[in-house]
């Protein structure tokens, strides 16, 4: 199939867990008019396929959100050009695959910083703009989402529209931040910034001897706006959810040491560092686990400490690891990753000792605290605790998952759909209220539903 003079190339696609590959067509339109142009043609004379088209970028989600077994995939890391930036205003217009990275290194010596940053910079703008992605300040700043200004999104008839938060296109902008890529292909969008005097964060380390001890922490009027704790997945008893917390906020001038304050806006690094290779099955297990866990939590300081570190050390500290999801082995892994309300606090103890329990290895375990949810009608961030667990591919997980399932289910809370690769139609359900307003809205914008994915078929439609 060939359109519009782009030749697909059938490709084998999963997601950053490595799990569930499919196959799909995969080409590369030619910027966001080629976008256009192509998903024109597929409706008036074209080769539309029988399995409909998806949007993909940097193919950071976990689970299977970005493929399209058997259909057309469009790779959108080609619409990739920063098309005005104004410094006074702290307003950024971008073609949607152009990366978190890639921004990040031209905003940053302009004095600018994305207000919501995720936990890799390896994303597309399209990307966070579809899975509403959050970083460490939600309880702050909200999702990503909350701080687009406009998108201009092409939908199944070919047609260019730009929708506003708060404009004639609100539903469909709120149906589209959130709605994992399947109300048409955001080809372009424009972004509010915050000041940033330096490249780096004043950062305040502290460990909690215990999961009650950390959630007290979280859950103080902190005056730093962002924070994260990475917690002990494998502790039991007493010692159940001992964590390592960090809380920062952006460094100014004045924060820096001399050697620093010399070129405060440097972005550090270049690519990624060295990169990961094939590892066997079973390298990870509880015994090697537990023994990373034990290091990671003893290097961390025994009293509170603070210092300056470069902002991708702190936000997004897996970005110097090159291919760093192959330590799970050649079966991959899944990241569990769920919210529940504020006052669940015991129903967050009971999944901690689940997995604690489980005998499954977990090494990198992030807890955050979370604030109101934005208006995305499928946006994952709502009020309360939210913790993430990866976890290697092994005999009895999804039995884990499943018992994870119910405790999550029974307090009100909800999976997130972009780290996702096995839930079931009737839990996305209960999970997701507003999904049959999404739906709704998605037959306005594509009746035919010619946007679709793996995630979809599976859980959506």
């Amino acid at each position: 199939m060939s359109v519009l003079g782009v030749d697909p190339q059938r490709r084998t696609l999963t997601g950053w867990g490595r799990t569930a590959p499919s196959a799909a067509d995969v080409a590369v339109p030619p910027g966001p008019d080629g976008v256009a142009a192509l998903i024109a043609s597929l409706r008036t004379g074209g080769d539309p396929p029988a399995r409909g088209v998806l949007a993909r970028g940097l193919g950071r989600s976990y689970g299977d959100a970005a493929q399209n077994a058997g259909g057309l995939v469009l790779d959108m890391t080609g619409c990739d050009r920063i098309l005005s930036i104004d410094v006074d205003r702290g307003v950024v217009r971008v073609e949607a695959g152009v990366s978190i990275d890639t921004l990040t290194r031209t905003l940053l010596p302009l004095g600018l910083w994305l207000p919501v940053v995720p936990g890799t910079r390896q994303v597309t703008v399209g990307g966070a703009i579809a899975a509403d992605v959050h970083g460490k300040n939600h309880h702050v700043s909200g999702s990503f989402g909350d701080h687009v200004l406009a998108l201009d999104l092409v939908t199944a008839d070919g047609a260019l529209r730009t929708l506003t938060p708060d404009g004639p296109g609100a539903e469909a902008f709120w149906a589209t931040v959130g709605g994992m890529g399947l109300t048409g292909v955001v080809v372009r969008a424009t972004l509010s910034c915050v000041p940033a005097q330096t490249a780096y964060a004043v950062v305040r380390t502290e460990r909690a001897r215990d999961l009650d001890h950390l959630l007290e922490l979280l859950a103080e009027d902190d005056p730093d706006p962002y924070s994260v704790a990475w917690f002990d997945a494998l502790a039991r008893g007493p010692r159940m959810g001992r964590a390592v917390l960090t809380r920062g906020r952006l460094a100014r001038l004045d924060d820096l040491p001399a050697r620093l304050a010399k070129r405060p806006t440097a972005f550090g690094g270049g690519g990624p560092g060295p990169g990961v290779p094939p590892m066997p099955y079973g390298l990870l297990n509880r015994a090697t686990g537990r023994a990373f866990n034990e290091l990671w939590f003893r290097k961390a300081p025994a009293r509170p400490t603070t210092d300056v570190q470069p902002l991708g050390a702190f936000f997004q500290p897996l970005d110097g690891v090159r291919d760093w999801n192959r330590v799970y082995g050649p079966r991959g892994f899944c990241q569990y990753q769920f919210v529940v309300p504020p006052s669940e606090t015991e129903a967050f103890r009971r999944a901690v000792a689940l997995i604690a329990d489980s005998g499954h290895p977990s090494c990198l375990n992030v807890l955050k605290r979370m604030g109101e949810s934005s208006p995305g009608l499928l946006s994952f961030p709502a009020p309360g605790w939210t913790l993430a667990v990866d976890l290697p591919v092994g005999p009895g997980l999804d039995r884990l998952f499943h018992r994870l399932d119910d405790v999550v289910l029974g307090a009100g809370g909800r999976v997130y759909l972009a780290k996702d690769a096995r839930l079931g139609p009737d839990a996305v359900e209960a999970m997701y209220p507003r999904l049959a307003e999404f739906r709704a809205a998605r037959r306005v914008l594509d009746p035919e539903g010619l946007f679709v994915s793996d995630l979809a078929r599976r859980v959506l439609l």
